[in-house]
């Protein structure tokens, strides 16, 4: 940020989406202030981009002024509102959405739900692929971070912010349970993050489908004991070949397009769930009257990350998982333009950017 004091609109660097294939980054955006006396402001340290991020950057309509952009960040508070009471200048914080934390669905772990809440440059707020972001509801939405972290903890810490916690809830919302047999459609970083997840919760065996190698061969470091690289009914016949017939106990949905549900949905035996991450580009889940015989439920969604960030910290912090090789390419922000292009054109397979 330029400058030493909020609030003088100095001007900081942040990420801007102006349109298709439109992104550039301004060096004269507004520094954050505090709004409201529950807001914080918070120093990006890491933040990264999303393969969600990459559906505003295939169909944005073109707007002069741009947008914020960014929504998995981690950073240290530098300044707090007079009505945050448990959030201090110097914590090194996680969020996701933000969130109060106290209404309903907060309470039962579903901040994406929150009645106050919203997401990064909705409403008024800050995007994270920036230098700074101002924080609404601070000591709701900011997850502590204990240590001094390397630069590959702090990688892994990122993750936790969404891409393993969506991972972790595709496997929760399959209910995977220990000694099953999993399926993982998608060998991007969210389908990645779910074989670590599925592994974490003890599966026995993942089937991992995908077809880009080097992140299979990732997906096997992480867990996989099979990968599939057929796709459609080749990819359903071989899944039901390598589980005796039945189909596996769970599939976890990590892409988003119509044909990865339906294999999904085709691939898991009778009785059990589907957990779908995967951000929709469907209207419809392909639910025939086959499906409903065989009692396959579909379960998901948006990822409560604040819910989870706190159960999975331990295993991070002591290296038992390391969510943060999912990141291949490391830039700063004056390069995030080009870090969207090769994440669309699959040159990397998660980008992370250091301010």
């Amino acid at each position: 940020m330029n400058g030493s004091a909020y609030g003088k609109a100095e001007g900081m660097k942040a990420t801007l989406i102006h349109g298709t294939h439109d992104i550039r980054v301004s060096s004269d955006v507004p520094d954050p202030v505090i709004r409201d006396d529950t807001d914080a402001i918070v120093r990006v340290l890491r933040s990264c981009i999303c393969g969600s991020d990459l559906w505003p950057y295939n169909s944005a309509d073109d707007n002069p002024q741009g947008d914020r952009i960014g929504h998995e960040f981690l950073g240290v508070i530098e300044e707090v509102g007079s009505g945050v009471r448990n959030r201090t200048a110097g914590q090194l914080v996680a969020p996701f959405v933000w969130a109060d934390n106290t209404c309903d669905f907060c309470a039962q772990g579903l901040q994406t739900s929150c009645r106050h809440g919203g997401g990064w440059g909705s409403d008024g707020t800050d995007g994270g692929q920036g230098e700074a972001v101002r924080v609404p509801f601070a000591d709701g939405t900011l997850v502590p971070m204990p240590g001094e972290p390397d630069d590959a903890l702090l990688a892994s810490m990122l993750t936790l912010s969404d891409v393993f916690s969506t991972g972790h809830h595709a496997a929760v919302s399959a209910r995977v349970r220990r000694g099953d047999t999993v399926a993982v459609v998608g060998d991007g970083a969210v389908g990645l993050c779910a074989v670590l997840a599925a592994k974490r919760l003890g599966a026995e065996r993942i089937i991992l489908l995908g077809r880009h190698t080097d992140r299979t061969d990732l997906g096997r470091e992480f867990g996989a004991t099979d990968v599939v690289a057929e796709r459609g009914d080749e990819a359903v016949e071989k899944v039901r070949e390598l589980t005796g017939g039945d189909g596996v106990d769970a599939a976890l949905e990590c892409v988003g397009y119509v044909e990865a549900i339906r294999t999904a949905i085709e691939v898991t035996k009778d009785g059990r769930l589907v957990g779908r991450v995967g951000v929709s580009q469907y209207s419809d889940i392909p639910l025939g009257v086959g499906e409903f015989m065989r009692n396959v439920g579909v379960h998901g969604g948006v990822a409560p990350a604040r819910a989870y960030i706190e159960e999975l910290l331990p295993d991070v912090l002591e290296g038992r998982i390391q969510p943060g090789r999912v990141f291949d390419r490391t830039i700063g922000l004056d390069e995030v333009p080009d870090g969207y292009r090769a994440m669309n054109d699959r040159e990397a397979l998660k980008v992370l950017i250091k301010p």
